[in-house]
């Protein structure tokens, strides 16, 4: 299974055409050619790809990384959320 960072980093150099080699979890989001718009456009495409759904808020993402465990946040309690809906099914709870 893929990793969220190599799923991103599959949608980066196919949809924008960057280099592999740029795609860090430090990489600033600028340094890779993506402005706020092109962070939109990706977050967009995230939703398509991850199938989850993203809140409204917007959200600070400088860098890959930051991207990345967005996704992830997201990933884990759209996974849970269905769970807790169903009733006599247990939840788990974290922290």
């Amino acid at each position: 299974m893929m990793t969220t960072l190599e799923r991103l980093s599959a949608i980066l150099i196919k949809d924008y055409k960057l280099q592999p080699d740029r795609l860090t979890l430090d990489a600033p989001l600028e340094s890779l050619g993506l402005d706020s718009l092109g962070t939109v456009e990706l977050l967009w495409t995230v939703e398509d790809v991850f199938q989850i759904k993203l809140p409204g808020d917007p959200v600070d993402l400088p860098t890959l990384g930051d991207v990345v465990r967005y996704v992830d946040e997201l990933v884990a309690g759209q996974t849970l959320a269905p769970a807790a809906a169903a009733p006599g099914k247990p939840v788990l709870q974290t922290g």
